[in-house]
């Protein structure tokens, strides 16, 4: 319990000065006394994350220096620092509903261990997980990555190494979700389709509450395929930085949010195809 109460204040969806539930609630949900709960509370109050612990009032989230900022206001963040805790708190709903549009889902991949953790750890579990991701076309001509001095002909190192970098991700993906029908009886559903273009940016839409966007900065990279040096035009995706948007956190987050996922829904409806997670 502790555990996963402290994964919602470090992930943001309990925030600093906020009142935490009764612990007649906290029992309620998680099945267990009240002894039980208090014990947790004491736990994450030794850790400094909780004030005003008693038998009385609720607790409240105590401030926190060096914490996570997230929502109206908070600065972008580079996406291994700001996709994990929103993913782990995206999680804690009773449907899990998951949009990506990327250039591979290693961040994806790698933001959702987490949750994955705690529901392997008996600390969550949702009933269902939907998983929708868009990623470029195995043939088209990528913008990037590609070589600096351009391709040569149809045998493109570069391209084949990113394309068995977006297989190799989404197959990962899909099986680490896909597991938890058999190990914990959730129902999920992943899905992928193929984009005619590269995304210039990456958005993940969570749970139709929250958006967040990052744009693909280019720079010059090199790169050692089969054991050759290649200088590149490449994007690091996974340092991006990541800026969040929430439902009604105001006309212009709302609107942002509604609009990506009309954009998202649009192109998995229309100009979207098959894909298929193999070289």
């Amino acid at each position: 319990m502790a555990d996963a109460l402290r994964a919602r204040i470090r992930s943001g969806a309990l925030r600093p000065g906020q009142r935490m539930p009764t612990q007649a609630q906290l029992a309620a949900e998680f099945g267990v006394e009240r002894p039980a709960v208090r014990q947790a509370l004491r736990v994450l109050q030794s850790e400094q994350l909780l004030t005003n612990v008693s038998k009385g009032a609720p607790a409240t989230v105590a401030p926190r220096p060096g914490a996570v900022p997230t929502g109206p206001g908070a600065p972008p963040l580079p996406t291994t620092v700001a996709l994990a805790p929103r993913i782990a708190a995206a999680f804690g709903a009773e449907h899990v509903e998951i949009d990506a549009v990327c250039l591979t889902s290693i961040s994806l991949t790698l933001a959702i261990g987490e949750p994955l953790r705690q529901i392997h750890a008996g600390r969550l579990k949702p009933a269902k997980v939907d998983v929708r991701v868009l990623l470029p076309s195995r043939d088209i001509d990528l913008a990037f990555p590609v070589p600096v001095g351009g391709r040569e002909g149809a045998d493109d190192p570069v391209h084949e190494r990113w394309l068995s970098m977006r297989n190799a991700q989404g197959q990962v993906l899909r099986h680490n979700l896909l597991a938890l029908r058999a190990t914990h009886g959730i129902d999920v559903r992943v899905s992928f389709r193929a984009l005619p273009f590269t995304p210039p940016v990456k958005l993940y839409l969570l749970n139709g509450a929250e958006a967040l966007f990052a744009y693909y900065t280019l720079a010059r990279s090199e790169a050692l395929i089969d054991q050759e040096s290649l200088q590149t035009y490449d994007a690091q995706g996974i340092r991006s930085m990541l800026f969040a948007f929430e439902q009604g956190a105001g006309l212009r987050d709302t609107t942002f949010v509604e609009q990506s996922h009309l954009w998202f829904n649009a192109l998995w409806e229309t100009i979207s195809s098959e894909l298929v997670l193999t070289n």
